[in-house]
């Protein structure tokens, strides 16, 4: 009997040639009927979809049926794959029925769509100039040539985006690195959002700088602070806000001659002459290169690849304290430029650069200098 043949065995007698064409029939009818039942569970709709990859599965496993009838039933499976958004399980289906029939327009065109669901955009250009050789006048795949064009521009465009984003970054970078500043952890996003410096085509640095009134921690935000400007200039213009807990309301010209005082400045301590700058020294640790990078990508179409006047003596132009565990303050000097401050080797900008206006007026000026206070680390 033939079911006794040892595996790879010719037939010999007739008695086996019968019984093997009777077992290829078989399996050749229950192929087809298999395939059959699929394509009725297909019809029924999605909660059947699972009972149709089944049947296309097992009619596959008979093995007994031509190239071109396999090639269709791996385009079914292949069909019903993308139905169920399983578009790796359905590339390699209609790649598998494109082997056994390279005509097969559907399977073509089934690799196609997962191939561009997937954003494999070459691949899917490639099977659709295949589809289109095989049926030229294919509507579907016109529209689908159209799509990957579309999304082939859209992808060249973004990667155009992020690499301008990226060397934007790393121009900072140098130009930090040139200048000796050191890039640390940002603080007070709550007030900066994702504001970065910027590189003019000068290659002179631009940074968004945070001023925090440190008596009531009210804040004003200087959007563009060039690093070759004077403290004094801006203090000079700036508008200071509206006293409200870390809330920037602006009121202007709060300096000029006749101007009200602020809301909780009931001693009228707060005028031009009184006000001194600090930065705190020694705060924080400076960024690895590659930190540094992440962080100057973040909110940028890059974020996902996060995983790069005259000269005076320090001694003459910076006074320092500190008491104890406090933080050490160092005071501003308001002829010095931006640059001159941040390239100071006590420095570690939090993310954009951050001061504390305090007044010497002001009976807080006493808790500052001793010590006694220290900002709320507002992330």
């Amino acid at each position: 009997m033939a079911l006794l043949m040892d595996p790879g065995s010719e037939p010999i007698t007739n008695d086996e040639i019968v019984d093997l064409e009777a077992i290829a029939a078989l399996k050749e009818s229950a192929a087809i009927e298999l395939k059959e039942k699929g394509n009725e569970y297909v019809k029924k709709g999605k909660k059947h979809y699972s009972d149709a990859i089944d049947c296309y599965t097992r009619a596959i496993n008979q093995k007994a049926l031509s190239d071109p009838e396999n090639s269709i039933l791996y385009s079914n499976r292949a069909h019903v794959n993308l139905l169920l958004g399983n578009y790796r399980r359905s590339l390699q289906d209609a790649e598998e029925a494109i082997k056994l029939c390279s005509t097969n327009v559907k399977a073509l065109y089934r690799a196609v769509k997962a191939s561009l669901l997937l954003n494999l955009l070459d691949e899917a250009r490639s099977y659709c100039e295949k589809g289109l050789q095989q049926s030229p006048d294919n509507e579907e795949l016109k529209k689908l040539a159209k799509q990957i064009d579309a999304k082939k521009l859209e992808h060249e465009r973004r990667e155009a985006e992020v690499s301008k984003a990226v060397l934007a970054a790393k121009d900072i970078i140098s130009a930090l690195e040139d200048r000796q500043i050191k890039l640390g952890k940002a603080m007070y996003q709550e007030l900066t959002g994702i504001k970065k410096p910027v590189l003019d085509n000068n290659k002179i640095l631009h940074w968004p700088v945070v001023l925090l009134y440190a008596e009531v921690m009210s804040s004003d935000i200087i959007e563009d602070f060039c690093e070759t400007d004077m403290f004094s200039t801006h203090l000079d213009m700036i508008s200071l806000p509206y006293a409200c807990f870390l809330v920037n309301v602006s009121l202007l010209n709060m300096f000029s001659e006749g101007s009200p005082p602020l809301p909780w400045d009931t001693d009228n301590a707060y005028s031009r002459d009184a006000l001194e700058l600090y930065y705190e020294a020694d705060s924080g640790a400076s960024f690895s290169k590659k930190e540094a990078l992440n962080y100057l990508l973040e909110g940028t179409v890059a974020s996902h690849l996060e995983n790069s006047g005259g000269e005076e003596t320090d001694a003459a132009t910076r006074t320092s304290f500190s008491s104890g565990n406090g933080p050490k303050w160092v005071k501003v000097n308001e002829r010095r430029t931006l640059h001159d401050i941040l390239r100071n080797s006590d420095i570690i900008v939090p993310g954009i650069p951050v001061f504390f206006i305090v007044s010497k007026k002001s009976s807080f000026y006493r808790d500052f200098k001793s010590g006694n206070w220290s900002p709320p680390k507002i992330a």
